[in-house]
């Protein structure tokens, strides 16, 4: 049974997609961008979160005055993300593909599709992915399958499934459920487009990256997909132009010509965090990560279990690839 706390978060999120929809987006927008600076000047935990990771995308030598300007803006990136979730139900369909100013290798995605060849699409929480998602359907994709972790409580879950589902999207649990490296790796035999978020290790079962200077742990499974299918490792990184949004898709991540399976995954996970590194550097304020990615960061009884379960997997020589994604 969901409790009286949870049963309050999913009622919020029902009043919003109800609400949010129909007011005028000035309205909303207003509101979000009050909420923001409230959360930014109370300076609670995850906003303490951000900033610390933001300390390292601007360095040391940024005065505290900058860095706080920095994640206001940050938080008011994220809470025009969560703006635009809401009210993209009744975004039009001329404006997400009107409004995406797309750069890099798109072409070069598509035609991969249109051979038949699987494409892997690696983001970081950046700018608005949700909307990307929207506009790489309207642009032709015919659909595409992705991870989304388990939100408390299970309605505030289905809903967020709900609403991807009728944008086109195939939504697997990130816990739980179904082998989710085996269905993904069937879409990209059968020539489909998968879209996986990769900068931060949720399931624990991640490799650790250099990262602006520091150790950090991100997922592997985009790259595990990319060498158990043959499948086009893409990076993409998201950003927002004034009311339009930013995207670039980067140049194919190849498979190692050499070294063992776990060896090739951590040679191009270390190199979607280095794509990854200088698209957030470009446009740190639209990074929203308020959650720890960086090794000194997190819990030592947590990093313990993660390391413990990567070597594991390392051992067996990635015989469980489930917990990739």
């Amino acid at each position: 049974m969901p409790t009286s706390s949870e049963r309050l978060i999913g009622l919020g999120y029902t009043l919003g997609w109800k609400l949010i929809c129909r007011v005028p987006e000035s309205w909303a927008r207003s509101v979000f961008m009050a909420a923001a600076d409230i959360a930014w000047r109370r300076q609670g935990p995850r906003v303490q979160v951000l900033e610390g990771n933001l300390r390292r995308v601007i360095g040391p030598e940024a005065t505290g005055k900058q860095l706080r300007a920095l994640s206001r803006e940050g938080m008011r990136s994220y809470a025009r993300y969560w703006l635009e979730v809401f009210r993209l139900p009744v975004i039009s369909r001329e404006r997400i593909l009107g409004d995406m100013r797309c750069t890099g290798e798109e072409q070069t995605a598509f035609a991969h599709l249109a051979a038949g060849r699987g494409v892997i699409f690696a983001l970081p929480h950046m700018g608005n992915w949700e909307h990307a998602g929207a506009w790489i359907v309207a642009r032709g994709a015919h659909g595409f399958t992705t991870v989304a972790e388990r939100l408390k409580p299970d309605s505030v879950y289905d809903k967020f499934v709900a609403f991807r589902e009728s944008l086109g999207m195939e939504v697997l649990p990130a816990t739980g459920g179904v082998s989710r490296f085996g269905v993904l790796a069937q879409r990209l035999r059968a020539g489909r487009l998968v879209c996986l978020l990769a900068d931060r290790d949720v399931t624990g079962g991640g490799v650790e990256v250099e990262f602006f200077g520091e150790k950090a742990r991100m997922m592997s499974g985009s790259a595990a997909l990319a060498v158990q299918t043959g499948a086009a490792l893409m990076p993409v990184t998201l950003w927002y132009e004034g009311s339009c949004w930013g995207a670039h898709i980067h140049e194919e991540i190849p498979v190692p010509g050499e070294g063992s399976r776990q060896e090739k995954i951590a040679v191009m996970t270390q190199q979607l965090a280095e794509v990854f590194q200088a698209g957030i550097t470009a446009h740190p304020q639209d990074w929203h990560m308020l959650q720890r990615v960086f090794t000194s960061d997190l819990d030592p009884a947590r990093l313990a279990a993660s390391v413990a379960k990567a070597n594991a997997a390392a051992a067996a020589d990635g015989s469980d690839p489930a917990d990739g994604p």
